[in-house]
């Protein structure tokens, strides 16, 4: 069986949407470090759990070759 080009191609897309993913949030901390830590709290949770909704799909691809 060859491997497939799909787990290294997708090992880099998701390599790639967590740094856009930490950009965007350390570009945010500026804003956000300005609330309460009673509001920081919950976006930084919501943020936290957030970036891993586009992998299901991603890694689905990466195994069969399929998005759904």
């Amino acid at each position: 069986m060859t491997p497939s080009w799909r787990k290294p191609a997708g090992m880099f897309i998701i390599l790639a949407l967590i740094a856009i993913w930490c950009i965007g949030i350390v570009s945010a901390s500026a804003i956000v470090g300005a609330w309460p830590w009673w509001l920081q709290l919950p976006f930084y949770l919501v943020t936290g759990i957030v970036w891993i909704m586009p992998l299901r799909p991603l890694l689905l691809w990466m195994e069969t070759g399929r998005w759904r």
